[in-house]
């Protein structure tokens, strides 16, 4: 059992990962937003208990029918096609990272070479926000482990504030 210091070292080390879920608390300079101007946040990321169980893997992103989507980073769009009758893309970064768009009409196709905030398609009507329009956003970590994209963009630290 390790105490003192460099227990206190270890605990804040696990809460920075169990925060973050992938041990990067802090934004990746690398990426960016999806839509532009910054939109609100309508529904936030929800992670499953389970991997088959219900949550939401992704965040929702307030926007307008016909907004240009933007690739939060470099990569190469390693899907661009249609599920369940919605616009799908998905990009492929080179640190292993996956972002994933939905709805998106006009999108650009598989292979595309992205950099970040390039236009990747545009914000379809519709969707799963009822009557306002809103983007949803995912990242995969590996083959498929969901992690809350708003890592990739905001500050997420945790502070440790003196006792007494």
């Amino acid at each position: 059992m390790t105490t003192g210091w460099q227990g206190v070292a270890a605990l804040v080390s696990a809460v920075f990962a169990a925060l973050s879920g992938s041990g990067n608390p802090a934004p990746i300079d690398d990426y960016g937003w999806p839509l532009y101007p910054q939109p609100a946040v309508v529904h936030p990321f929800e992670a499953p208990p389970q991997p088959w169980a219900a949550g939401h893997r992704g965040v929702d992103l307030k926007g307008d029918a016909g907004q240009p989507v933007l690739a939060a980073g470099a990569g190469t769009v390693s899907f661009s096609g249609v599920i369940a009758g919605r616009g799908v893309i998905a990009i492929q970064h080179p640190d292993g990272r996956r972002t994933t768009y939905e709805p998106v009409d006009d999108r650009d196709p598989l292979g595309t070479v992205e950099v970040r905030g390039d236009r990747i398609g545009s914000l379809a009507a519709g969707g799963h926000c009822g009557s306002t329009p809103c983007l949803h956003w995912g990242l995969l970590v590996g083959k498929d482990a969901y992690r809350d994209p708003l890592m990739l963009v905001q500050d997420r630290r945790v502070r440790l504030l003196p006792l007494g």
